[in-house]
């Protein structure tokens, strides 16, 4: 089986549009900020061996505030950018009652089942309590990307960073050492 890195989408492999401390995803391409050294990040995963897994909650879709053909733009730009091997999307919103939004592991076992991935081999990394919650339901190790968002805070993570760059890094020295020790 193969290992994998998931990643939240907004607030991770792109900047966050944050509003009074709350997070939005950009409206449109012109919107889309992909921060300095995440394409330096994601190849140091990729070269170590991990599959690069979005995984994103779109619910401005439901909401009729955003449209599916706008996500899918800023999707495939980092995708094609950050050569992503895969996307998983949940555009539902929170009363659906889907198992593929997050804090559910249902956009996850989909991505794991695809790629023949080893959740307990695997990572997720998120600025959300909701991205934290989904990896451990699914067996991940998970890294809070520290938002200061004014939102509930995640509670049980594996490692807090405050960068996509400094969780690599922590995956990277994790997953190269002989016992695999926390840190």
């Amino acid at each position: 089986m193969r290992r994998a890195v998931f990643l939240d989408r907004d607030g991770v492999l792109n900047r966050a549009i944050v509003r009074d401390r709350k997070p939005y995803p950009p409206s449109s391409l012109e919107e889309l900020e992909i921060p300095p050294g995440t394409d330096d990040a994601c190849q140091a995963l990729r070269a170590a061996g991990f599959l690069l897994v979005m995984v994103t909650n779109q619910p401005d879709v439901a909401r009729g505030t955003q449209t599916r053909k706008a996500v899918e733009a800023v999707n495939q730009v980092l995708c094609s950018r950050l050569s992503l091997d895969l996307i998983k999307v949940c555009y539902h919103d929170n009363g659906d009652g889907c198992k593929c939004r997050k804090p559910q592991p249902g956009l996850l076992h989909e991505a794991a089942q695809e790629l023949n991935v080893d959740l307990s081999s695997s990572f997720m990394i998120g600025d959300r309590w909701k991205d934290i919650e989904a990896g451990r339901r699914a067996n991940c190790k998970t890294i809070l990307l520290q938002s200061g968002y004014a939102e509930k805070e995640a509670q049980y993570y594996d490692h807090a960073v405050g960068s996509l760059t400094a969780a690599v890094d922590w995956i990277l020295r994790k997953t190269s050492s002989p016992e695999g020790e926390q840190e």
